[in-house]
């Protein structure tokens, strides 16, 4: 799915928007026990509650796609007799109504997901008739290509806020708020069947997960049977070992600031032209970066190899995922150095009499503790 798509789909959790007749959802205690269930019909809320209800589970359709929204694929036989695929299917086709599908799929959430505490996980089954657009873009209400149906699903931690001294308005005096549970933000949860090309795909679907360094593993095995997408924090770690490992002595200031450079100018020129699919970039983009710098051909031989190890040889990244695009850091032991990434040509490496210097050219403006000093 694309940024537009997503949009497309968020945009429709609103009172007036959906097509969601009910809310299901079961609370669940820290000892994975269901505490109570609710198949609460959206139209017998007030105004105010369905808003609130319908906030939370958009939250799951939140983020940047790559990193906090990931693509999964089913197999071709997993559509045709797959246990997991066929649950989904059931939950989508009875509009959440068939009770022994609802009971199952709750119980596969709660065996396998590692939320701590208290949570709640809520379903939600919308129909959308999907506006027709014309080849220049242009939406017509009054046309629909389809009627795309789906599930969405969110796990969201049920927390205990704190007492409290609050206001009373109306009395104009100060009284004791007791700690109470509220319902936070979606933890993790997934949208199914994607919605690729504005249309239903029944071989994929949309997975959330708010914490870009967790996977979830035994859930998205649980509902999806597949491996889960590798998480944008363990994709920036992999590809940074990937480059001291492959590179060596050739993992230089230089080269490693080029391709901090090459990226963030793709992400700024995608982000210009509104190109609504994921930007990726390939391992043979890289290698072009890194040539460029004078990496020599065994280094970019084991840089190939270890590539294709780690991510596979045909796996596109999201630079979004691979680097800082607000700063540039340079560490060591003692001290810790963060640069504007459009100013990396400030610093350099040198060695002097045999000792080896970072410097940073500083013609005006320096600071030491908040105090101008001159050099």
């Amino acid at each position: 799915m694309n940024e537009k798509e997503v949009g497309e789909l968020r945009r429709r959790f609103r009172p007036e928007k959906n097509g969601i007749t009910h809310i299901r959802g079961c609370y669940v205690n820290e000892n994975r026990e269901i505490v109570s269930q609710f198949n609460q019909p959206l139209g017998l809320m007030n105004q105010e509650e369905s808003e609130m209800i319908l906030g939370i589970i958009r939250r799951t359709l939140s983020g940047t796609l790559g990193k906090n929204l990931m693509d999964i694929e089913f197999a071709t036989q997993q559509v045709v007799d797959g246990e997991e695929h066929k649950l989904l299917m059931t939950l989508k086709n009875s509009s959440l109504g068939d009770e022994e599908a609802v009971q199952a799929f709750f119980r596969r959430v709660i065996d396998s997901v590692d939320v701590e505490g208290n949570y709640l996980v809520l379903l939600a089954r919308d129909s959308y008739d999907v506006p027709y657009r014309s080849r220049d873009g242009e939406k017509q209400d009054d046309a629909s290509s389809e009627v795309y149906t789906y599930i969405l699903c969110s796990v969201c931690p049920v927390k205990l806020t704190r007492p409290a001294l609050s206001y009373y308005v109306h009395q104009n005096e100060f009284h004791n708020l007791k700690a109470d549970w509220v319902v936070s933000a979606p933890e993790l949860g997934f949208l199914f069947p994607a919605f690729d090309e504005r249309s239903a795909n029944l071989y994929g679907a949309l997975y959330y997960s708010r914490d870009i360094t967790e996977s979830h593993e035994a859930f998205v095995d649980a509902v999806f049977h597949t491996a889960p997408p590798m998480p944008a924090a363990a994709q920036k770690e992999t590809f940074q070992n990937i480059l001291q490992g492959a590179l060596a002595e050739d993992c230089r200031y230089e080269v490693v600031q080029a391709v901090q450079d090459q990226f963030c100018a793709l992400i700024e020129e995608h982000r210009e032209s509104k190109e609504a699919e994921p930007l990726k970039v390939s391992k043979g983009a890289v290698k072009c970066v890194l040539k460029s710098c004078g990496v020599s051909e065994s280094h970019l031989e084991s840089f190939d190899a270890k590539y294709d190890d780690e991510f596979g040889a045909d796996a596109g990244l999201s630079p979004r995922n691979l680097v800082d695009t607000k700063q540039l850091e340079v560490r060591t032991p003692d001290v810790t150095i963060r640069v504007n990434p459009e100013r990396s040509d400030l610093v350099e490496t040198r060695t002097i009499d045999g000792a080896r210097y970072i410097l940073i050219r500083a013609d005006e403006g320096v600071e030491v503790n908040g105090v101008n000093i001159l050099i």
